[in-house]
């Protein structure tokens, strides 16, 4: 994973969270707070899926190709059980 890409977009959207933050103390109009969040979560999506396509180009291609079937039912369990999570409402 490049380690700093995600640490530093982590920075930045942790930066944006004390700002949302901020703008509720202020009483801030409903819709920039709304819009701010918003953002905060493509941010999070983007450092979600850049940690993802790590995995996958790593983690789970080493694992497919093990000779353990064990191996590769783990982390193809590990993935479904990912996808059943983040779909539900």
């Amino acid at each position: 994973m490049n380690k700093e890409a995600v640490l530093n977009r982590l920075t930045v959207i942790e930066g944006h969270l004390k700002g949302v933050r901020k703008m509720v103390e202020q009483e801030a109009y409903c819709m920039d707070v709304l819009h701010q969040i918003h953002a905060i979560r493509s941010a999070l999506n983007k450092v979600s899926m850049l940690i993802l396509d790590e995995h996958l180009n790593s983690c789970v291609i080493s694992a497919i190709r093990s000779e353990s079937p064990e191996e590769r039912e783990r982390v193809l369990k590990e993935i479904a059980e990912l996808f059943e999570t983040v779909s539900k409402p």
